[in-house]
């Protein structure tokens, strides 16, 4: 959660009204890891480090009672700025063991995610790499898999997913700031949720305006407000996921 942060909240507030949802003009963003038959040993139920590049930790976590070879939902979580893969990973850690779900969470090599500063770099190779270690250990249902995020984390995974809409079926965005894809492929599912009362990135500056665009383009958009500020309930992760589930 990200309270009484006046400088944060200035700097993403500009960036969510400065960045075009539909942005003609942002990089590829492309990632090349596809979901297969694993080739390694899977890593053993719970929570792992990973390094995949970048110079900062991801995390892995597995769910408890994964079974080799049944294939599982996976959710690629992003951390908010200047935050880290265990914020990332947070918001939906406690409903892994009872989904089955496994939860990527990487790290963005600089404060944020790089769109935030004008287009896709080098975070998305650490991603794809990323996906590409679970893949090679895990059979990953190709119909269940998702990114999603928080915040800054939240307007990547509007703009990886959309950008990615032939790898990843869902997007799950928790109070995003705005969306900046390369050229869409596919048509992800989007659930987004955002605070009225969020004073970091307000409502109606980002997700309110987010929604009919989304609409237009021809997104299928779940959408939810609710009575708090800059965070993520835990009853609105509940239902993303149950949405992404069923």
């Amino acid at each position: 959660m990200i309270r009484n942060a006046p400088m944060l909240a200035l700097m993403l507030l500009v960036l969510a009204c400065a960045v075009d949802p539909a942005r003609p003009d942002a990089p590829e963003g492309r990632l090349q890891s596809r979901p297969g038959p694993p080739d390694l040993p899977p890593e053993a139920p719970g929570l792992h480090e990973l390094d995949i590049g970048g110079g900062r930790v991801a995390l892995l976590y597995v769910p408890a009672g994964y079974r080799a070879g049944t294939p599982a939902p996976l959710v690629v979580m992003l951390h908010g700025a200047g935050g880290d893969a265990r914020g990332g990973i947070d918001p939906l850690l406690r409903f892994a063991d009872e989904a089955g779900m496994l939860l990527l969470a990487p790290a963005s090599r600089r404060a944020t995610w790089d769109v935030v500063a004008g287009g896709f770099g080098p975070d998305v190779a650490v991603i794809d790499k990323g996906l590409a270690h679970v893949f090679r250990r895990f059979a990953v249902d190709p119909g269940y898999l998702a990114v999603g995020g928080f915040s800054d984390g939240a307007s990547y995974a509007l703009s990886l997913g959309m950008t990615n809409g032939d790898l990843f079926t869902h997007i799950l965005a928790f109070s995003p700031g705005f969306t900046a894809p390369g050229d869409p492929v596919g048509r992800p599912g989007i659930y987004i949720s955002h605070g009225v009362d969020d004073r970091v990135l307000p409502i109606d500056r980002t997700s309110r305006r987010l929604l009919p665009r989304l609409q237009q383009a021809g997104y299928q958009v779940v959408y939810e407000e609710f009575p708090d500020g800059h965070t993520v309930p835990a009853a609105h992760a509940q239902r993303a996921l149950d949405w992404f589930l069923h």
